[in-house]
C-alpha cells in the first residue's frame, strides 16, 4: 500500500506543480477569439464534442484509483517489448525525390512525415525520450530512428491536439529556430508561443475550416476526444483530425478520437482517400468514448472510403493496459475480414504508395519470442 500511496501522491503533486512543459492555455484576446467557435461551450468555459456530455458519461463509469492501480501494477506482462523493434534508417535523398504519389515515413506512435505535392508535412512529432511532462514518466520503447538534426527541412508541422504524446515541447523548441510553420486546432498555438515560436509562423483552425496552400488544401476536421496538459481543468484547446487534399491524391489523419458519425461525414465530404492514418492503440473499453477499438479503426477506415490504412498510435509508448503488439494483431484480423489493404511499416521505413503492399507483419516474430 505504501507504493500505491507514493504514486498517488506523486500524480497529484505533478498536477499542481508548475512546469514549463505544461505550456500555456489561451488567455486575453486569444481566448476571446476562440470562444466564438460553435464548439466552445460558454457556460462550461471549454471546448466540447459533438455530444457535449460524452466525457462526463465516460468518467461516471470509471474508478480513477482502480484504473491507476491497474496501469501501474496490473497491465499485460507484455506492455513493453523485450528487445529493440525493427527499424530502417531512411534515405532522405530518396524520400525527397519528386513523385506524383504520396510517400511517407512512420516514426512510431502518431509521428509520421508525408511528402505530397512537393511539400513535407510532419504530424504530431514526438522525439523526446518520454511522452510526459517529466522524463522519467511514459518513456519511449527505443530512441527515434533519426535525430531531429538529420531531418530534411520541414514545411509544416501539423498538430492534432495538445496531449504530451502528440505535442512535445522539446521537439517544438528544436523547430522554433527553423522556417517550419505550424498548423493546429484552435487554442493550441498558445502553447507554441509560450515555448518561443513566433506568431507569424502559426495558424490555427476550427473544425471544417480550410487552409489553402496552392496545390494542397489542409482541412481541420472533427474528432471526439479531449485536451489539457495539467491533468485537470482541461479542454481549453480544441482537438481535431486532419484532411489533406492534393491535386492528385488525398489522405486523412484521425488524431485521437472515439468512434462517431464524423468519420462517415468526412468520408462523404472528402473521400475516397488514398491513405488513412487512424489511431489503433492505447485503447481500453472504458475509454471507448475517446479512443477507437481495433474493430472501430477498421470501421472508420471504411466510413472514410479509404484505400489503404496505416495504423498509428501504437508501437512506441505504453499508455494503456494491453500488450504492445495487441493493436496490430487485432487490426490485422479486422483487415482480413473486411479486405482492407493494411500498411504496417517498420520505424523509419520509406513507403511509396504507388508500389504494391509487400510489408511483413514484423511484430509476429516478437510474439513468438516473448
Amino acid at each position: 500500500m505504501r507504493i500505491v500511496s507514493f504514486y498517488l501522491l506523486l500524480f497529484f503533486t505533478l498536477t499542481i506543480v508548475q512546469c514549463k512543459a505544461f505550456g500555456k492555455d489561451p488567455e486575453g484576446s486569444h481566448l476571446e477569439k476562440i470562444k466564438t467557435s460553435t464548439h466552445y461551450d460558454q457556460t462550461r468555459e471549454q471546448f466540447v464534442n459533438r455530444r457535449p456530455d460524452v466525457l462526463e458519461k465516460m468518467r461516471e463509469n470509471q474508478n480513477f484509483f482502480s484504473l491507476f492501480f491497474k496501469f501501474m501494477f496490473g497491465g499485460d506482462k507484455h506492455q513493453k517489448p523485450d528487445g529493440k523493434l525493427p527499424e530502417e534508417k531512411p534515405d532522405f535523398a530518396e524520400f525527397l525525390k519528386p513523385d506524383e504519389k504520396i510517400k511517407f515515413i512512420w516514426f512510431g506512435h502518431s509521428t509520421f512525415l508525408v511528402n505530397i505535392e512537393g511539400k513535407l508535412l510532419f504530424f504530431d512529432p514526438v522525439f523526446s525520450e518520454s511522452a510526459a511532462p517529466f522524463s522519467f514518466m511514459v518513456k519511449r520503447f527505443q530512441d527515434a530512428v533519426v535525430k531531429l538534426e538529420e531531418l530534411p527541412p520541414i514545411d509544416y508541422i501539423i498538430i492534432s491536439h495538445d496531449h504530451y504524446d502528440h505535442l512535445d515541447m522539446q521537439t517544438i523548441e528544436f523547430f522554433k529556430v527553423t522556417n517550419t510553420k505550424f498548423i493546429t486546432p484552435l487554442g493550441v498555438t498558445s502553447h507554441l508561443k509560450e515555448w518561443g515560436v513566433s506568431e507569424d509562423r502559426l495558424t490555427e483552425l476550427d473544425w471544417w475550416q480550410t487552409l489553402d496552400l496552392g496545390k494542397l488544401k489542409i482541412v481541420c476536421t472533427p474528432a471526439q476526444h479531449f485536451s489539457g496538459r495539467r491533468g485537470m481543468n482541461g479542454n481549453k484547446t480544441l482537438w481535431s483530425s486532419w484532411t489533406i487534399l492534393g491535386e492528385n491524391e488525398r489522405f486523412y489523419f484521425s488524431g485521437d478520437s472515439g468512434y462517431d458519425v464524423h468519420f462517415k461525414e468526412i468520408g462523404e465530404k472528402f473521400g475516397p482517400f488514398d491513405l488513412t492514418f487512424i489511431e489503433n492503440g492505447q485503447y481500453n473499453p472504458m475509454w471507448e468514448a475517446v479512443h477507437v477499438l481495433p474493430e472501430q479503426t477498421a470501421k472508420a477506415h471504411l466510413d472514410l472510403k479509404g484505400k489503404r490504412l496505416v495504423p498509428v498510435h501504437w508501437g512506441m509508448f505504453n499508455l494503456s493496459l494491453h500488450s504492445w503488439y495487441e493493436p496490430a494483431e487485432s487490426l490485422e484480423k479486422q483487415a482480413e475480414i473486411y479486405k482492407i489493404d493494411l500498411l504496417t511499416p517498420k520505424f523509419g521505413q520509406i513507403v511509396k504508395i504507388r508500389e504494391p503492399n509487400l510489408m511483413e507483419r514484423w511484430w509476429k516474430k516478437f510474439i513468438q519470442s516473448e
